[in-house]
């Protein structure tokens, strides 16, 4: 493979490709419930099209090889010679996996791997038309369809004019003459070949021959030769305006090194060719995400000085100082909305890939499955979407495998045969909130409780007590399955926990409600941004903590005498609600347990559905804090997150709330 080319040519190969390949995922499901739809055909046509334009510059022999033949198919589909039917779509998808593999290595700098011969196959059986499959094809079938120019593809155009450039080499081989023109006669063969013999009509004729030659004699003599612009107004004459093939279409590679130019036919008059209009103006630049991390690491950094200049500043009054200081705090944090701008990218690059999962689900387990999304130009973070990726896909897996009824059982109860998977997404204040919505079966809490007492996972008496809430959370212990038959799709007792991990290392939270024969709704809640974090500053003992404040859900001053004992378990009920309450100094400072004071702060996280209430010792406010990997040695510890240094310029922990409740709970309750 000819990586020796210019990075930058590959690299706007590798932007392009990408983009079309994203949406053409989405448009091929989209066309399978919209066979009809003339727009989306011509735009699939044009993005195996482009995506195998780019690979032949590039010498990609495998992958222009597969999008041609898909592009070939789009070619009969939007003619009208073959229907869009779900075998063919299964084949056209596994040609799009096929493509995004090779894409995959060439990424890599690796060479692409060939495509399947039996993909291939399928993909030429579906290149021809319907009723040529039906019946044996005859030669003359076999042939391009049609006498007309408008019913050949790029390829047999291509090869017409390759052949017409070596007529003439072979004629001067025959007769010894020098001249590298056709003749009258070879051009009217030549528009017979294109449009059937004798139904071109002649070349028009729009000029007396005398002004032909009057041309002639002002272009320079005998020089019969038209230029490209007038063979463009030739084939105009031919076609009409905008409808012939034209010149820029057929890559310079594709037309022989001996080609000649056309000689002119007698009574054609020669057009002046169009002034080209200027190109656009190129409003976008490439940027690597590395030095995008470097600016957002230096306005993090900057973000550190603003919060220590506006404590300083807090303790003095003078005017001017005051003002400079609002000064930089107003630039900094417009400073720090333009960098996160850059870094932003809209949820649907994730949304994308849902309608192929659902499709094939659907699909696979014979289920009829209608998607929808909402939002899906909402932006956040580019680390974000891609953490978010792969939980996403588990929970809308989850929903079309154990949420969605067959379409006999809804009819049964008395839905509509085809369910309903909604997503949603939107932003809330510093927020992105996620939704994924069924109208499934929905879960049965107590089936849910009965086959974590099973498992060991729950007692009989933790079940009695348990909310209907907190059974829809048991889907998220490890191990936990409701599926019974192991399929390709869910049921092998892993990923719900992996997701609820995957959701809590963004800083995010997940939020489940069910009601059995109705459905189930999931919602997360993820920060804009990972590398600017706003926590709610606590003081354990003498030392700051930051806890993230998507965790926190309220604060409250607390007579600590009215606390109650519930199983070994320190609780206090806040609004008819028994909430476990721990004290953070027997988590993180040395010691141990220390005397208890009659009142205190509590704060109260939540972790999922569930609420806990932490004792901490002072409050001293929300901050914006810029996170800081631990070192080596404190990397890994239990319940922490990272560091940042605080406003008055001293060093804080960031709790990770989950971490801590999951590393410490059982060993201080």
């Amino acid at each position: 493979m000819g990586f020796e080319v210019d990075e930058d040519i590959l690299q706007d190969f590798l932007v392009e490709a990408s983009e079309i390949l994203e949406q053409l995922s989405e448009q091929l499901v989209t066309l399978e419930r919209q066979p009809d739809d003339k727009d989306l055909l011509n735009a699939i046509f044009r993005g195996f099209h482009t995506v195998k334009g780019g690979a032949g510059f590039l010498s990609l022999a495998a992958l222009v090889e597969t999008c041609h033949k898909a592009e070939n198919v789009f070619d009969i589909l939007r003619t009208g010679q073959r229907r869009v039917t779900s075998e063919l779509m299964d084949v056209i998808l596994r040609a799009l996996d096929t493509v995004n593999a090779m894409f995959a290595e060439i990424q890599s700098r690796q060479e692409p791997t060939p495509a399947d011969p039996t993909l291939l196959e399928e993909l030429s059986f579906y290149c021809q038309p319907e009723q040529e499959n039906e019946t044996a094809p005859s030669a003359e079938a076999a042939a391009p369809a049609g006498n007309s120019i408008e019913s050949l593809n790029e390829q047999e155009y291509q090869q017409m004019l390759g052949e017409l450039a070596a007529e003439p080499e072979q004629e001067q081989a025959t007769s010894g003459s020098d001249s590298d023109d056709i003749t009258d006669d070879e051009f009217e063969a030549l528009l017979d070949q294109l449009h059937g013999a004798g139904k071109h009509g002649g070349v028009p004729a729009e000029t007396p021959a005398a002004d032909t030659a009057a041309d002639k004699n002002t272009a320079g003599g005998d020089d019969e030769l038209i230029d490209d612009g007038e063979f463009e107004a030739l084939l105009d004459q031919l076609h009409g305006a905008g409808k012939g093939p034209t010149a820029t279409s057929v890559p310079e590679k594709s037309v022989p090194a001996s080609s000649q130019p056309v000689k002119a036919a007698p009574d054609a008059k020669p057009a002046a060719p169009a002034k080209a209009a200027p190109p656009p103006a190129d409003t976008t630049v490439r940027v690597d995400t590395k030095t995008l991390d470097s600016i957002m690491n230096m306005v993090g950094e900057l973000v550190l000085v603003r919060n220590r200049l506006l404590s300083l500043q807090s303790g003095h009054e003078n005017e001017e100082i005051t003002k400079a200081v609002t000064n930089l705090d107003a630039v900094t944090g417009d400073l720090q909305g333009a960098v996160m701008k850059t870094r932003m990218q809209p949820i649907k690059k994730v949304f994308g890939r849902f309608p192929r999962v659902v499709r094939d689900i659907a699909r696979n387990m014979k289920k009829e499955i209608e998607l929808e999304m909402v939002g899906e130009d909402t932006d956040l973070d580019k680390n974000l979407v891609e953490a978010l990726a792969d939980p996403l896909v588990h929970l809308v897996r989850n929903s079309c495998d154990h949420g969605i009824e067959l379409p006999e059982e809804r009819e049964a109860a008395g839905k509509p045969r085809k369910g309903v998977i909604r997503l949603t997404a939107s932003q809330e204040g510093d927020h992105i909130l996620l939704g994924i919505e069924d109208d499934g079966a929905g879960m049965d809490p107590e089936k849910l409780k009965n086959l974590a007492i099973k498992r060991g996972i729950l007692d009989a008496d933790g079940a009695a007590r348990m909310s209907d809430n907190e059974a829809y959370n048991l889907i998220f212990a490890p191990g936990f399955s409701t599926k019974v038959e192991i399929t390709d799709v869910s049921g092998r007792g892993v990923g719900m926990d992996v997701v609820k991990t995957g959701i809590s290392s963004v800083n995010g939270s997940i939020f489940i409600d069910s009601e059995k024969g109705r459905g189930t709704k999931l919602q997360i809640k993820v920060p804009l941004t990972l590398a600017i974090l706003p926590t709610l500053m606590v003081v354990v003992g003498e030392q700051t903590f930051a806890l993230p404040l998507t965790n926190v859900n309220e604060i409250f001053h607390l007579d600590l005498t009215k606390t109650s004992m519930v199983d070994g378990q320190l609780t206090v009920v806040v609004r008819n609600r028994a909430i476990p309450l721990f004290y953070l100094q027997d988590w993180l400072l040395r010691g141990g347990k220390r005397d208890r004071k009659a009142h205190g702060h509590v704060v109260i996280v939540m972790i999922g559905n569930q609420q806990v209430g932490f004792v901490v010792d002072g409050l001293i406010g929300q901050e914006e804090v810029v996170i800081k990997p631990l070192d080596q040695l404190l990397h890994g510890t239990p319940g922490m997150a990272g560091a940042t240094i605080t406003s008055d310029g001293g060093i804080a922990l960031i709790l990770d709330i989950a971490g801590l409740i999951k590393a410490y709970a059982r060993r201080y309750a």
